[in-house]
């Protein structure tokens, strides 16, 4: 089959092989977006383990570091409450990584699958259900390390924890959007 192009003439046939390979390099990127998109998303623990609102209690987060340090300052806890809350976010901390670790070899698992000249659905699946799992079990833990600090904060405390996280929350929203105003895009939900 010829036809003709800027006055040239073409044989159809020439010009597949490279066509051909053209769209398997075409397809073979976008499955390796794809897998690194799902593996990037996968892995995600909430605000991973050791920052972040997790979730729970407004303000509970896994107090971690200078910023958990300074939370707690903020509420008046003392030296003792301080010490019994490092103990249980350093337990849950210890308990978490092994699970962080598994969480890193599924996803590199599952872009090892991805990267297969036929990619097996059923074994994308069950390393998806895998990692569910893990994700399942990191979040118990950390809900259980916020649960065993809050036994140790009073009521008040609490309540100025949650008070001060919503002041945050706010904060960021706004400073979201005035940049998203600014950069023209559209303000995300």
């Amino acid at each position: 089959m010829n036809y003709t192009l800027n006055n040239t003439t073409h044989n159809a046939t020439s010009n597949r092989a490279p066509r051909k390979l053209a769209w398997r390099l075409v397809a073979s990127t976008a499955v390796l977006a794809l897998a690194a998109s799902v593996a990037q998303t996968a892995t995600a623990m909430p605000h991973g383990p050791g920052g972040g609102d997790m979730g729970g209690p407004p303000g509970m987060g896994m107090m971690g570091g200078r910023h958990g340090e300074r939370l707690l300052d903020s509420v008046g806890a003392s030296a003792d409450q301080k010490a019994q809350i490092q103990k249980i976010m350093d337990s849950a901390r210890a308990d978490l990584k092994p699970l962080r670790d598994a969480a890193r070899a599924l996803h590199q698992q599952a872009q090892g699958l991805f990267t297969q000249p036929n990619v097996d659905a059923n074994a994308v699946e069950a390393v998806r259900l895998q990692l569910s799992a893990n994700h399942d079990l990191a979040s118990k833990r950390m809900m259980q390390a916020m649960l065993d600090a809050s036994r140790v904060l009073t009521p008040d405390q609490r309540k100025q924890m949650a008070d001060k996280a919503g002041q945050a929350r706010s904060m960021m929203q706004r400073h979201r959007a005035e940049r998203e105003s600014l950069s023209g895009s559209a303000p995300k939900p």
